[in-house]
């Protein structure tokens, strides 16, 4: 197992804020999307994004992972986590969830996420966007459940292990982060003992698409001649691909609604944002500088 460089995955140095791994990992995970990229590799790449993103993202995990890096750890050499690995917040505090009878509560290897060993190495199933198990004051066991957005949009089931035994959590239409699903009698402990499981709702940081609210942000590449003429674009939702006209003389930054294609809900469903960003083509060719350079005669004077 070699120790992974998850700032280089990213293409990010170690200082990097919370906004530029966001964006960062927004531009990745889009150009990587097994659904839309041709690259070579590009499933791959997309699990290696994800998972460098679900480090970082995190303090508690980030700061663990940092604490390896100053221990002279770099990227490519063989690795297995140190003895003491978790004195400052590392694999004593993400390996298992910390029930009273030491017992791990993980995601089940069913839930695709597709994480290598070394990140399993680091934080087992609890990394995987899950908080460490507590034992409430009643005798609860509290716990964060993250599930991906098309599962809060459509409703579904969480596969979970406690205690090494099985759970299917139905998760209703429309949940919120916040919201609490309750297992009665499956917390951790003795089974005369168990008090019942609280699970609290988070989302995966989803490849393309970000919440606000009920609704659903997402932002579109355009070319130049698309945003000045008008286009119609071909664009993902929860609910899967729609149609979205693009009004002639639009600029980068310009917001498009579609209706009730964001989360579920009542009174009403939320919307999908689209934002749009024109994206400039590189010419590659002779004939696509002279087709600029008619352009920019053209506009002459008109550009700003």
């Amino acid at each position: 197992m070699q120790f992974k460089d998850y700032y280089e995955a990213l293409g990010v140095e170690p200082g990097a804020g919370e906004a530029e791994l966001k964006t960062a990992y927004r531009r990745l995970a889009r150009k990587y999307h097994p659904d839309v990229s041709k690259e070579k590799g590009a499933e791959e790449r997309f699990k290696s994004v994800n998972e460098a993103y679900e480090v970082l993202r995190d303090k508690e995990k980030r700061a663990a992972y940092d604490q390896l890096r100053a221990q002279g750890y770099r990227p490519g050499e063989d690795f297995r986590p140190p003895p003491d690995f978790g004195s400052a917040g590392g694999q004593g505090g993400f390996g298992g969830f910390g029930g009273g009878n030491g017992q791990g509560f993980r995601f089940d290897q069913g839930g695709g996420e597709g994480f290598s060993d070394f990140f399993e190495s680091l934080f087992g199933g609890a990394g995987r966007g899950a908080a460490r198990a507590r034992q409430a004051p009643q005798g609860d066991t509290r716990a964060k459940l993250a599930i991906p957005l098309e599962i809060a949009y459509s409703g579904g089931a969480q596969a979970i292990s406690v205690d090494g035994r099985t759970l299917e959590v139905k998760i209703p239409v429309g949940i919120r982060p916040g919201q609490v699903i309750r297992l009665a009698g499956q917390g951790q402990g003795p089974t005369a003992h168990r008090g019942d499981l609280l699970l609290e709702i988070d989302y995966r940081p989803h490849g393309e698409f970000e919440v606000d609210g009920r609704n659903i942000l997402y932002t579109a590449q355009v070319t130049p001649w698309e945003a000045a003429l008008g286009t119609t674009l071909s664009v993902p939702t929860l609910g899967g691909r729609v149609e979205l006209r693009v009004p002639e003389g639009s600029d980068s930054g310009r917001k498009l609604r579609l209706r009730g294609r964001g989360l579920p809900g009542k009174p009403a469903a939320g919307d999908q944002i689209v934002e749009l960003e024109v994206s400039t083509p590189k010419p590659e060719s002779a004939a696509q500088r002279d087709a600029y350079q008619r352009l920019a005669e053209a506009f002459a004077g008109k550009a700003r």
